[in-house]
């Protein structure tokens, strides 16, 4: 690990003002948990470090009947799992939680820190860029590329979005506050996510100078969500296929849906085809097995990732049926 500066400021604006207005001289420290392993490992090698553990508001989690949830950005995985609230109001949000198996990570992984994890790629991990390009040429199409994306793989990009929360607070309409210079915004979550397209660019809109601060969860009065994810292991692992679903009904109908995928392309993945298919739909096993497979008609698998397609139909299925029973 490189030596850098160590800062911790009380307050937003400090903080922002620590900030660089370009990536790799500057970067924000919440849980840690991957941060250090990047700085270990030489993939980040900033001249400042500035730690948000000492500014309170941006902790807490806080429900409103008829508004929703407000989760603050360093609010630990273990906090917003063991609130009575998102226990009773969002428990596809605990499970997603859940699925974060190691208890260290779930007491010092932040809400969002999850959200803005770099990717488990290994060709990025080793070193070859986020675009995984040796000689200006990707590797993953003709290397090993068992974990990559089946959608949004066009290129240059194949990595796949790491976030256990993004896909169901997507999935729920969540929006994210942020916060820089030139003052607050706040934006769709699913605008957070990007594909990048040249060496350079990151997975996120976030600037380099700004922080993300909260996440706003609308309130679930009348929704049916749930999620499931596919892993190799119960224990400590990373999802190979995740589907994420909220459903309104009208009775027994589902008057509209919101589906997203995760862990299959370089951004949490919605499927407007998989929410056509159950639309107006008195949902049952067929109906979801339908959903899922409009889910993945559009999958454009890798040379060894095939096996993600049948997966993700499989995961979309059966949380649409876990949905249907009345969520997680």
């Amino acid at each position: 690990m490189e030596r850098f500066e160590y800062a911790s400021p009380a307050s937003r604006k400090e903080a922002v003002h620590l900030l660089a207005g370009t990536w790799g001289q500057t970067e924000v420290l919440a849980g840690g948990t991957d941060l250090i392993s990047c700085m270990k490992d030489y993939l980040s090698t900033p001249q400042r470090v500035v730690s948000l553990k000492r500014i309170r508001d941006l902790q807490g989690v806080h429900y409103a009947p008829g508004k929703g949830l407000r989760v603050g950005a360093m609010t630990t995985l273990r906090e917003l799992m063991d609130d009575e609230n998102v226990q009773r109001y969002y428990p596809a949000l605990v499970q997603a939680v859940d699925g974060v198996r190691s208890e260290q990570l779930r007491t010092m992984g932040t809400a969002g820190g999850n959200l803005l994890q770099r990717p488990r790629c290994w060709y990025f991990r080793l070193g070859y860029g986020l675009l995984a390009q040796y000689k200006g040429k990707s590797m993953p199409p003709e290397g090993d590329n068992r974990y990559h994306a089946i959608f949004g793989n066009a290129g240059p990009a194949y990595f796949v979005s790491p976030s256990s929360l993004a896909p169901i607070l997507i999935a729920l309409g969540s929006r994210v506050a942020l916060v820089g210079p030139r003052g607050a915004r706040e934006i769709p979550l699913e605008k957070l996510f990007t594909i990048p397209a040249r060496p350079g660019e990151r997975e996120h809109t976030l600037r380099p100078n700004e922080i993300l601060t909260e996440i706003m969860v609308p309130d679930p009065q009348g929704i049916r969500s749930a999620i499931y994810e596919v892993r190799q292991k119960e224990a400590l692992d990373y999802p190979l296929a995740t589907a994420a679903v909220a459903l309104r009904m009208s009775g027994n109908s589902v008057r509209r849906a919101r589906i997203v995928l995760g862990q299959v392309a370089p951004v949490p993945w919605p499927s407007p085809e998989a929410e056509q298919a159950l639309a107006g739909k008195t949902l049952s096993e067929e109906v979801a097995d339908a959903a899922g497979k409009a889910a993945v008609g559009n999958a454009t698998p890798l040379s060894m990732n095939g096996y993600k397609v049948q997966l993700t139909r499989v995961a979309l299925k059966r949380a649409v049926m876990r949905a249907a029973q009345g969520g997680a």
